[in-house]
């Protein structure tokens, strides 16, 4: 098959490229799984420090040496939907550990911010670099040496993919990731969208706007619309970390407990004192992010991880690109519609018969490794299945539906909405962007019109509360870069830039920013890089300069001449604003040091 020989022939690219890094990666995993896992390394103070409020079973257990110890990492809080269920997952996973004959502790909490309540706030500039602290704070709470395998608690944006970092910088461990499930469906997510435009045209008031986003966040679980947060389930599973069949399940339900309770005793079981040794270092390889990069574009998911899958690959070694991901969409077709690319929700593309028929389709299709290592063991052919709660309490396993359940949602491999995937790299003399296609109509792929440059999306919406964009225009928001202010999300644009759309004009946007995986129907060329406080190019663009976006050829321009453009300047702007209040205080250094978006956006030596 074509897509699969270019498949292969991409990850061959990815691996030569990546040899020194790896294999450099792999002696010092080597060196660490030889040094630990046993905590005869501890001495005795450090022993009893380690266990002192232990149960005493637990105690005589681990001070014997030989049970297995596993470490908990949890991003629980009780006031994100996605992460309060994990509030009893603990007591479920010691128990479960007991049963198993080892051990398990909550080695550390890890902060977890939500995006959708720091939209167009100043925590927003936080939100990036939580992945960064989420990393460290986990890796401090497995500093200690006392653990054989690890489970990580984690669901939303930037949560998993600092867990995954974590995971891999102690890539001599087994790790196994323990989602939470969505939420259950609420007020449909197009309607949601239809009020929030209301309301930014005057048309509806706040109560009519809060009561409209509680019927749609309405309870415990992931938001069940299709971004970052539900893309880093899909990673998950297909990547190998999730036990098969465990990413969308509703919380609080007997099958969501018997998945929790399953993981803990198979990342017991493949610790280095069972049988099955799988060090979650050497299990997740080259074919493994290629499978992650695969599900993204399959799915139309989150461009977030066009930043995270960088970062989480070079964690292992692995030097992973904005070409490759660029180069795998080409051969990848969209097999999903979840919104914002289509009306379903998750809980909608896991009943038309979700990840496991679409991990078939893509094993049959040949777009996918089927001989890497999960913790389920060897093959992703085990994750083809349906998990479904047998009769004793505990999970079954069934062969995914032949047919989905839904074709307007979840497509067979013949029948794909589009034969690429649902994200794009553009190049041009802007330097080079994402753009997520799934969602944006054909006859908008390809926007030429005149910039329009803002300093901040508040800007932009106050020139259209002001009556100044009833017009074409590309929309430039620059000095959004990781540098510059820790890029935001900007969301907040996604209504304004909508309403102008629908009364039919040309828009477009470019930034340096991010708009995540909620990344809607207007074209938004994002994470341009080199950013504006870098000297990128999207800082040299003025009002009135005719730019195209052309999602199609895959460029993005603006259609000045190249000596002219050389010789503009980047203008100074008064950041001072972004540096102080909410915490920015203390992220002046990762804003320093910060790599570029398409090197993973990393405030640490990894990328």
């Amino acid at each position: 098959m074509a897509a699969k020989r270019e498949i292969e022939a991409i990850t061959e690219r990815i691996r030569e490229r990546s040899r020194v890094s790896r294999d450099t990666y792999l002696e010092r995993l080597d060196a660490a799984a030889g040094n630990t896992a046993s905590r005869a390394v501890l001495s005795c103070g450090n022993l009893a420090h380690g266990f002192a409020a232990c149960a005493r079973s637990d105690k005589s257990a681990l001070a014997g040496d030989r049970v297995p110890n596993l470490g908990i990492i949890t991003s629980y809080n009780d006031m994100l939907s996605a992460h309060q269920p994990f509030e009893t997952f603990p007591t479920l996973i010691k128990e479960a550990a007991r049963e198993a004959g080892g051990v398990a502790q909550v080695a550390g909490g890890v902060p977890a911010m939500c995006d959708g309540v720091t939209q167009g706030q100043p925590g927003m500039e936080l939100s990036l670099f939580s992945r960064d602290v989420i990393a460290l704070s986990a890796a401090v709470g497995l500093s200690h040496n006392m653990f054989d395998a690890a489970v990580f608690l984690g669901v939303c944006d930037k949560i998993v993919p600092g867990l995954v970092i974590a995971a891999l910088s102690f890539g001599h461990l087994p790790a196994v990731f323990i989602p939470a499930g969505p939420m259950t469906s609420g007020l449909p997510n197009d309607e949601k969208a239809k009020v929030r435009q209301l309301y930014a045209e005057g048309k509806v008031g706040r109560a009519e706007l809060l009561a409209a986003e509680s019927k749609s966040y309405h309870g415990p679980g992931t938001c069940t619309f299709y971004g970052t947060a539900n893309s880093n389930q899909m990673l998950m599973e297909i990547m190998g970390l999730h036990t098969p069949g465990a990413s969308f399940v509703n919380p609080n339900t007997p099958l969501r407990d018997a998945l929790t309770r399953e993981a803990t005793k198979r990342a017991l079981s493949i610790s280095s004192l069972g049988n099955d040794y799988t060090p979650v270092g050497r299990m997740i390889d080259e074919r493994s992010i290629v499978n992650g990069v695969v599900g993204l574009h399959a799915t139309g998911g989150s461009t977030n991880h066009t930043i995270h899958l960088i970062a989480m690959a070079a964690a292992a070694g692995i030097a992973l690109t904005w070409q490759d991901i660029s180069d795998l969409s080409e051969v990848v077709p969209l097999l999903a519609r979840v919104y914002p690319n289509g009306l379903a929700d998750v809980n909608h593309f896991h009943a038309a018969g979700g990840m496991g028929f679409l991990i078939r389709e893509l094993l049959d299709g040949g777009l996918l490794h089927e001989d890497v290592r999960t913790v389920w063991g060897e093959g992703l052919r085990p994750y083809a299945i349906e998990a479904k709660l047998g009769p004793d309490g505990n999970v079954v396993r069934e062969a995914a539906p032949a047919v989905s359940g839904d074709e307007k949602v979840l497509a067979p491999y013949p029948k794909a909405f589009q034969p690429t995937g649902g994200l794009k790299v553009l190049t041009g003399n802007l330097g080079h962007a994402i753009i997520k296609t799934s969602a944006v109509k054909p006859e908008r792929r390809v926007i030429e019109a005149p910039a329009l440059v803002f300093d901040s999306q508040q800007a932009l919406n106050d020139a259209f509360k002001a009556g100044d964009l009833d017009r074409d225009f590309v929309a430039v928001i620059r000095f959004q870069g990781p540098k510059a202010n820790g890029m935001p999300e900007l969301h907040k644009l996604t209504t304004v830039l909508g309403v102008l759309q629908d009364r039919g004009h040309k828009v477009a946007l470019v930034t340096d920013g991010r708009m995540s995986g909620a990344s809607g129907k207007v074209p938004a060329a994002i994470h341009v890089t080199p950013e504006a406080l870098a000297g990128g190019a999207i800082g040299k663009v003025r009002d009135g300069d005719m730019v195209r976006l052309d999602a199609e050829n895959g460029t993005l321009e603006v259609i000045v001449p190249t000596e002219q453009l050389a010789a503009r300047k980047v203008p100074a702007i008064d950041l001072t604003g972004n540096e102080y209040g909410f915490g920015r205080e203390l992220f002046a250094g990762f804003r320093q040091l910060a790599t570029r978006a398409d090197q993973g956006a990393a405030a640490f030596g990894i990328a």
